[in-house]
């Protein structure tokens, strides 16, 4: 299943780090600011995305960009007010496609750290 996810070109990514990340660090991170990284967390795990532009602020992506947005990626919306870590009470199917964007994601970004005080590992 996973190997669908595969990069069409080959990615070489860091070692994952697992440093905390405030949720207040996270939210400065969200593209707007040239001299911080670009950041997306999932279910906890914090990518750093700064050299794809769809997380830019001009990007179709950066609505995500700055917050942990699984919620909306579960349910494939792009919704500001989805744009939220909480995830647990979605049906399986939403789950599940949360999943795969994990692995996606993971497969194409280095993982920088985890969110400090996240409950949705």
């Amino acid at each position: 299943m996973s190997e669908r996810f595969t990069p069409k070109v080959p990615v070489q990514l860091d070692p994952p780090k697992d440093d905390p990340i405030t949720v207040e660090e996270l939210s400065k991170c969200d593209g707007t600011d040239p001299d911080r990284p670009t950041l997306v967390a999932i279910k906890g795990i914090v990518f750093d995305v700064s050299k794809n532009p769809a997380y830019s602020p001009s990007g179709q992506y950066h609505v995500f960009a700055g917050k942990d947005p699984s919620r909306a990626l579960a349910c494939s919306s792009l919704k500001p007010e989805n744009c939220k870590p909480e995830w647990y009470d979605l049906e399986e199917k939403e789950k599940t496609v949360l999943e795969e964007w994990f692995t996606f994601f993971s497969k194409r970004y280095n993982i920088v750290g985890k969110v400090k005080d996240a409950t949705n590992y």
